[in-house]
């Protein structure tokens, strides 16, 4: 079952146009992403670019997608349950 069955006109509307920066590896990389998951931007440090170290690059981006998407998964949780309360539903969000 999608969001917009559940509550018409308000998580996509409201949550979607929600935007979220999330950094990672000590702020050396820093995600825009919305609330819809969408990579808005990606900000680079040149201290992090290492030609000869390119997987540590790698792993901070990885991680700051994860944790952004992670961060919209639970902030549209969180506005769910104020208006539904709990419901437990695997696999909805």
């Amino acid at each position: 079952m999608s969001q917009d069955k559940i509550l018409p006109g308000y998580l996509p509307a409201e949550l979607d146009e929600r935007e979220y920066d999330v950094s990672a590896g000590g702020g050396v990389v820093t995600v825009k992403i919305s609330g819809k998951k969408e990579n808005l931007a990606i900000d680079i440090k040149p201290e992090i670019v290492d030609p000869d170290d390119i997987e540590t690059l790698s792993d901070i981006l990885v991680a700051a997608v994860n944790e952004a998407i992670k961060r919209v998964d639970d902030t549209n949780n969180a506005e769910l349950n104020k208006i539904t309360g709990p419901m437990n539903l695997p696999g909805f969000f």
